[in-house]
């Protein structure tokens, strides 16, 4: 095993916590975990169609939107110029989390270069049209600060969309008249977030920031085009909250002890019987969002080992190890072969992609409960054993191991040296 430093976040500068495959890693449980050591937690990218759930001494919170670290009562929160704003949600998504007692007063901000999203959008995204539509007549949080500039702009916005789209039902007047209050609303929360970041950054504040998506989902080095619309890589931290790299001292890879993903597109290691079954079963596989099921796999390496060379992970968590409890046997895709010749990484053409065949390193289970486990000494041998050959394939210390549900479901391998 790897060497750790004596903080779980870096003392000074920041530390970043990525998804390392396609996303549903269970990132939100070790930001909340690091939060608790913050003095700010940012997002940077992603939208509220993203999700993580917390749970916290028998309560789930469920965040969409809204940084993860807000259950730390002494953090403050800041959602980035990198992320989409859909403003009916924040809203809403506060109300949820202040009805189960969360407090967010005076420490929830948001940048006002974040770009906003409608409900027009969502019409427009569902009209099955060729043009993407790559304009940049887009609306940004601070548009609304002057309501007559917005609504000119907002109208202009929606006609040229029903140009492109053809003539959609919407009540463009009446949407205007509900921003108007939304913009008071907001207000309190909106900052110049490159100002407030690099305040944090001179004052020596403790900034974490949580990624959304994951690699795989990466405009640029995704399984495209079946990804997102931003960079979920390390270059997105940068780009969605204007930290310059030579202030990152950590980035963390979250790690799903197996693989899931959700939607279409090629997935190698991918389950179609009964472990599969097993799988989404046991782990809950159900989108926080969506509550679409995801498709499951076993472990990839492969995805891992690209996804490691591209974000440079300083260490990983891996998540969710007490799934595979009852499994006799493991499977770990290690390579990819093409014709009976191995490729050097993944693939960018989804079309080779679908071609391979996946070489498996085989583990044996280890039959038995770990969800109490609490140190790494406490762990099965097979679960130890398991651990350690991602670790030394990847060549990336595991710093942390979850175990379970819950907020002390974690196993924190410091403890073990």
């Amino acid at each position: 095993m790897g060497l750790f430093t004596t903080s779980n976040i870096s003392d000074v500068g920041v530390t970043v916590v990525l998804g390392s495959q396609w996303g549903d890693e269970g990132k939100g449980k070790l930001v909340d975990l690091l939060a608790q050591e913050a003095d700010i937690c940012a997002r940077c990218a992603g939208g509220n169609n993203a999700g993580h759930t917390i749970v916290v001494n028998g309560t789930k919170y469920d965040f969409h939107m809204l940084p993860s670290g807000l259950i730390n009562p002494n953090c403050v929160s800041i959602i980035g110029s990198g992320v989409v704003v859909h403003i009916p949600s924040f809203f809403e998504e506060l109300k949820t989390l202040e009805e189960k007692g969360l407090n967010a007063s005076g420490r929830l901000l948001i940048s006002d270069r974040a770009h906003l999203v409608f409900d027009f959008h969502q019409i427009v995204d569902g009209l099955k049209e060729k043009e993407l539509g790559r304009s940049r007549s887009g609306l940004r949080v601070h548009h609304l600060s002057n309501h007559e500039v917005f609504a000119e702009k907002f109208r202009q916005l929606v006609e040229n969309r029903r140009k492109r789209y053809g003539h959609f039902e919407y009540d463009i007047e009446a949407e205007i008249e509900r921003y108007k209050d939304f913009a008071e609303r907001l207000k309190p929360y909106v900052v110049d977030s490159v100002i407030f970041m690099h305040k944090c950054l001179t004052s020596r504040k403790k900034i974490l920031v949580e990624g959304a998506n994951a690699l795989m989902l990466d405009l640029d080095f995704g399984t495209y085009p079946f990804v997102t619309s931003s960079n979920t890589t390390i270059g997105g931290v940068s780009t969605g909250l204007g930290i310059p790299p030579t202030k990152i001292d950590k980035v963390i890879g979250v790690v799903k002890a197996y693989t899931t993903r959700v939607g279409g597109g090629p997935f190698p290691t991918e389950l179609k019987d009964e472990k599969g079954e097993y799988l989404q079963r046991v782990g809950a596989e159900y989108g926080v969002t969506t509550g679409r099921k995801r498709r499951c796999g076993w472990l990839d390496l492969v995805v891992l080992k690209y996804s490691t060379l591209i974000n440079g992970y300083t260490s990983l968590n891996l998540t969710k190890l007490d799934v595979l409890d009852n499994l006799n046997e493991l499977k770990v895709a290690t390579a990819y072969y093409i014709d009976g010749k191995p490729l050097e990484s993944f693939p960018a053409d989804l079309d080779s992609l679908e071609k391979v065949t996946v070489q498996y390193e085989i583990l044996q289970g280890w039959k038995c409960d770990i969800s109490k486990c609490r140190r790494f000494s406490e762990l099965p041998e097979n679960a130890q054993k398991y651990v350690k050959f991602i670790e030394n394939y990847l060549g990336v210390p595991i710093e942390w191991i979850g175990v379970g549900v819950n907020r002390e479901d974690m196993i924190d391998l410091k403890k073990d040296r």
